[in-house]
């Protein structure tokens, strides 16, 4: 089995809200349809989800009453792109099913506390593809939080030990700075928590879910249970590469105590 995660920078445009990119999404679905691999999947909430979210600082938990109305309609938007998504691998010829983390998880402190594996583990045998994304959930202390995409990736990946871990995004892979404002940034081919603790703090749009510092955290830590890669999810043929093991441009992720 192999986990993916589809960014929400790859499949929708993060700077303008609620703004599917169809034909790279069905572009996608086609990548992994053609490559006969068994998939979880999971994606970002993109511009679905981070907007509004970010506007009304429902990552910290609740603060005040207003943001009910925000973490409903958070709520109501990933759930419509995921209904876009589903739509989309059912049209390409994978049967899918969508998990939503409001319904199957639980926070503690902002920290995924509680995650029904096993449901997961049910569809796939059935040969049917788990679909999963970053959505608002409650939280034991908080109330309610996000329950980031990249939090469920690294629950999964505890639990299934995939094959390979790729996460696609709209860049090459991780760079020594932001590639969006710095034409001298360099592609960093291997990931390393002491490369992460190098990186400069930047961000480009609104994001939540603690940005590309705390998806490389994660990633570390997924490392220690599955190959892990991040990749260009907006080039055609890349994440198709991943899948069938060939050589791909992107940064390869690793942990301390590597076990692959």
């Amino acid at each position: 089995m192999i986990l993916i995660k589809l960014g929400g920078s790859v499949i929708t445009d993060k700077t303008r809200y609620k703004t599917l990119r169809t034909d790279v999404l069905a572009r996608l679905a086609g990548e992994i349809k053609s490559s006969g691999k068994d998939v979880i999947l999971v994606h970002g909430a993109g511009s679905y989800g981070h907007i509004i979210a970010a506007e009304n600082e429902l990552q910290k938990g609740y603060l005040r009453d207003s943001q009910i109305t925000a973490a409903s309609q958070v709520m109501e938007d990933v759930k419509n792109l995921d209904l876009d998504v589903t739509k989309c691998f059912n049209g390409a010829g994978m049967p899918c099913v969508s998990l939503p983390p409001s319904a199957i998880t639980k926070l503690q402190s902002g920290k995924l506390n509680e995650l029904d594996c096993e449901v997961f583990k049910e569809y796939l045998d059935i040969g049917i593809m788990p679909v999963t994304f970053g959505d608002v959930c409650l939280d034991s202390e908080r109330k309610f939080g996000i329950c980031s995409g990249d939090q469920l990736m690294m629950r999964l990946a505890e639990h299934f030990k995939p094959e390979v871990t790729i996460f696609c995004t709209d860049v090459d892979g991780v760079y020594t700075s932001d590639p969006y404002s710095n034409d001298d940034a360099e592609l960093i081919k291997v990931i390393t928590q002491d490369v992460l603790n190098k990186l400069p703090r930047t961000q480009h749009c609104a994001d939540v879910t603690g940005s590309i510092f705390k998806k490389i955290e994660h990633m570390l830590n997924i490392a220690e249970y599955s190959k892990a890669m991040v990749i260009n999810g907006l080039v055609p043929g890349r994440l198709k590469a991943a899948l069938c093991n060939e050589e791909v441009i992107g940064s390869r992720v690793e942990c301390c105590n590597e076990r692959n």
